[in-house]
C-alpha cells in the first residue's frame, strides 16, 4: 500500500511476491463489465451482499493484496463494509485471463482464494469457457454455454449464457 502509483498498471501481492502487469486490454474490460452487469442486480436482489467490477485492494493476510477483476463481497454483521480493510472474505472472485497472467490466475490466485473460501472463476477469453472453482476442487467445472451460480442464501440460480457473453465481447467464433 505505501508503493507509489503506478498509472496503467495493476499492482498485486501474493504471499510476497510482486506482480506489477500492464493495464487490460478492451476485450478484457468488455467482459468484465458484463459479467458484473450480470451479477449486480442478482446478488443485490437477492440480498447477498455487493459486487464489484473495479479494482479494490482485498488483502485477505499481512503479504497479499488482489484487486480481483470482478467480485461479490458478503454483508458484515448485516451491512456493508465500511472500507476495504473490513473486507475479509469473498462470495465469488472472477479473473479474466490475460496474456502473462495465466501462472498466477490458474495457479497462484486459486490457491488463495480456496484459502479464502470462496468460489472462483477463471474466465478463458481464447478457449471462451469459464473454469469454475470451488475451495475444495481438485479439478475445475469447464463451463462453454451456461454458468449456474447459486450461493448459500440465495433463493435461486444465477444462470449466465456464456456463448452469447463470448460473441458479444469478442465477436464470432
Amino acid at each position: 500500500l505505501a508503493m507509489p502509483e503506478q498509472p496503467g498498471k495493476k499492482v498485486e501481492v501474493i504471499d510476497g511476491e510482486l506482480f506489477v502487469t500492464p493495464a487490460p486490454s478492451l476485450q478484457h474490460q468488455l467482459i468484465v463489465s458484463m459479467l458484473w452487469a450480470a451479477l449486480q442486480p442478482y446478488v443485490s436482489g437477492q440480498g447477498l451482499g455487493y459486487s464489484f467490477g473495479v479494482a479494490g485492494d482485498i488483502s485477505p493476510a499481512p503479504d497479499t493484496l488482489v484487486q480481483p477483476d470482478v467480485f461479490v463481497v458478503p454483508y458484515r454483521d448485516g451491512r456493508r463494509p465500511a472500507s476495504w480493510a473490513d473486507v475479509d472474505r469473498l462470495l465469488l472472485a472472477i479473473e479474466v485471463l490475460s496474456p502473462g497472467s495465466q501462472r498466477r490466475d490458474r495457479v497462484l490466485k486459486r490457491h488463495l482464494y480456496a484459502r479464502m473460501g470462496c468460489e472462483y472463476w477463471i474466465v478463458d477469453p481464447d478457449a471462451r469457457l469459464v473454469e469454475r472453482w470451488l475451495p475444495s476442487d481438485e479439478r475445475p467445472e469447464m463451463c462453454e454455454q451456461t454458468i449456474a451460480w447459486r450461493p448459500q442464501g440465495a433463493n435461486q440460480p444465477l444462470v449466465i449464457d456464456l456463448a452469447a457473453l463470448f460473441v458479444e465481447a469478442l465477436g464470432s467464433p
